[in-house]
C-alpha cells in the first residue's frame, strides 16, 4: 500500500495519535525549560536548585506512571483522553497562577505525569494495537507530533511571553488544551480501528504475550533500556540548560530557538524513514541505528564554539530522535507482545521519564560544583558510542531468541 493511501484510509486514528503527542509538548522538558530563567529569578533558585526540584518532581511522576499507566489496558483511548487532557490543562493553569514553590513542584509533577507520560502512553499503546502489519508507518506518523510541537511551541512561547509575560503564555496553553485538544482528540479516537481487508499480511512472527513480571526478570530488557533511554536523558538535559548553554557560548537565544525547527524537520523526515524500515526489517533489527548520530551530535556540541554548531547538533539529534521515537513505539510489541502492552509501556515510559529527571538535576549540581558543562556533553557522546556497540549485540540476541521461541497463539489483543 502506498504511503499516501495509508494516510488517507487511516486519517482519523493517525490524527488522533498525532495530536496526543503534539499537545504532550506542554509536559515536555523543551517547553517547560523556556520558563526556566523566569522561574529561577522569581523563586530565587540556582541552576542546581531548580534542576533538583525538577528532578524530584519528575521522579515522583515516574513513580506514579507504572500504576496510572495501566488504565490504557482497561479504558478506551477516548476514555483515557477525557481524563488526561483536563489534568494536563490543570497543570498548565497551576504554572500560570502559582507563586509558591510547593505549588510550582505540584505543577511540574502534573505536567510531567500527564504530558510526557500519559499523553504519549495513550497514543503509542492505541496505535500499537490498532496497527500490526503497518505499525512502523503508523508509529512514525504519531510520534512526529512531538517534533511538530518542538517546531511550533518554542517560537510561540517566546512571542507570547515577550508580549504578555511567561505566566500568560502558560494560561493560553491551558486554554488550548481544553478548547482545542480535548474535543478534537476525543472525537478522533472515539471509534477504535478494526483490521481491514486492505491491510497487508503480517510478515513477522508476533511475540508471545509476556507479563510485566516476566519482563522485569528479563536481562535483555535492561540492556535495551541502556540504549533506548539515552536520547531522552541527553536531549532533556541540554534543553533544560539551554539558557545556560546559550549564555556560555555567547549565542543568540532567538537563533538557538529557531534551531528547534531544523531539528523538528530532520526528526520528522527520519521518523518517516524509520517507519518504512521497521515495517520492512523489524524494530529489533534497527535497534543500534540511532545512537551513533547522537554520539556525533554531543561531541560536536561539546567541542565546537560557533553559533552554527546549534544547527549541526539539532540536525544530528533530529536524525537520532526520528529513529528512536519510531523504534520506541514499535519495539516493545515486537519483543513482548500486545496483551499486557499498556502495563509494560507504563513501566518503560516511567523509566524514560526517570532518565529525563536525572539529567537536569545531576548536570545542574555538577554545574554548581564547577564542572565544565561542555565536558559533560562530551562524556554523553562517548557513552552513546559504547551503548551503540552494545545494541548490536543485544539486537542479535533478541533475534536469536525470537527464532527459538514457539509461535504464539493468534488470540486477539485487548
Amino acid at each position: 500500500m502506498r504511503f499516501h493511501t495509508f494516510l488517507f484510509e487511516n486519517a482519523r486514528w493517525l490524527a488522533g495519535g498525532f495530536l496526543l503527542t503534539f499537545f504532550s509538548s506542554y509536559g515536555q522538558t523543551f517547553f517547560i525549560a523556556l520558563s526556566a530563567g523566569d522561574i529561577r529569578l522569581e523563586y530565587g533558585l540556582s541552576h542546581g536548585g531548580f534542576g533538583g526540584l525538577y528532578m524530584v518532581a519528575t521522579i515522583a511522576s515516574a513513580a506514579t506512571l507504572p500504576f496510572l499507566g495501566q488504565i490504557v489496558d482497561r479504558l478506551s483511548p477516548r476514555g483515557v483522553t477525557l481524563i488526561v487532557v483536563p489534568m494536563l490543562a490543570l497543570a498548565a493553569l497551576m504554572m500560570a497562577v502559582s507563586h509558591h514553590i510547593v505549588l510550582l513542584f505540584i505543577a511540574i509533577y502534573l505536567l510531567r505525569l500527564f504530558g510526557q507520560g500519559m499523553m504519549t502512553q495513550n497514543a503509542a499503546t492505541a496505535i500499537a494495537r490498532w496497527f500490526v502489519a503497518q505499525r512502523g508507518r503508523a508509529m512514525s506518523v504519531t510520534v512526529i507530533g512531538v517534533n511538530a510541537g518542538e517546531a511550533v511551541f518554542p517560537l510561540l512561547f517566546v512571542l507570547v511571553a515577550g508580549l504578555w509575560g511567561w505566566r500568560n503564555a502558560w494560561l493560553l496553553g491551558a486554554a488550548s488544551l481544553l478548547l482545542v485538544a480535548l474535543p478534537a482528540i476525543s472525537g478522533l479516537v472515539k471509534v477504535s480501528r478494526a483490521p481491514r481487508a486492505s491491510d497487508p499480511p503480517v510478515k513477522k512472527v508476533r511475540a508471545r504475550d509476556w507479563t510485566r513480571g516476566e519482563v522485569i526478570r528479563d536481562p535483555l530488557f535492561y540492556l535495551v533500556l541502556l540504549g533506548v533511554l539515552a536520547p531522552g536523558f541527553i536531549g532533556t538535559t541540554i534543553f533544560f540548560h539551554q539558557i545556560y548553554l546559550v549564555d556560555l557560548r555567547g549565542w543568540s537565544l532567538e537563533i538557538f530557538a529557531s534551531s528547534f525547527t531544523f531539528m523538528a524537520v530532520t526528526t520528522v523526515t527520519f521518523a518517516l524513514v524509520a517507519g518504512q524500515l521497521v515495517d520492512r526489517y523489524s524494530a529489533i533489527a534497527l535497534l543500534p541505528s540511532f545512537l551513533f548520530p547522537l554520539a556525533a551530535a554531543c561531541l560536536a556540541l561539546g567541542v565546537l564554539q560557533p553559533q552554527w554548531t546549534a544547527f549541526l547538533f539539532m540536525g544530528l539529534l533530529g536524525l537520532s530522535y526520528g529513529f528512536q521515537h519510531t523504534l520506541f513505539g514499535a519495539l516493545w510489541p515486537e519483543i513482548y507482545g500486545l496483551r499486557h502492552l499498556g502495563a509494560i509501556r507504563a513501566m518503560t515510559v516511567a523509566m524514560g521519564v526517570l532518565a529525563t529527571a536525572v539529567g537536569p538535576g545531576l548536570t545542574g549540581m555538577l554545574i554548581d560544583s564547577g564542572v565544565s558543562y561542555p565536558a559533560q556533553i562530551v562524556v554523553m557522546g562517548l557513552y552513546c558510542l559504547m551503548a551503540g556497540v552494545l545494541m548490536i549485540f543485544v539486537s542479535r540476541r533478541l533475534k536469536a531468541r525470537a527464532l527459538s521461541s514457539p509461535e504464539p497463539s493468534a488470540s486477539p489483543a485487548p
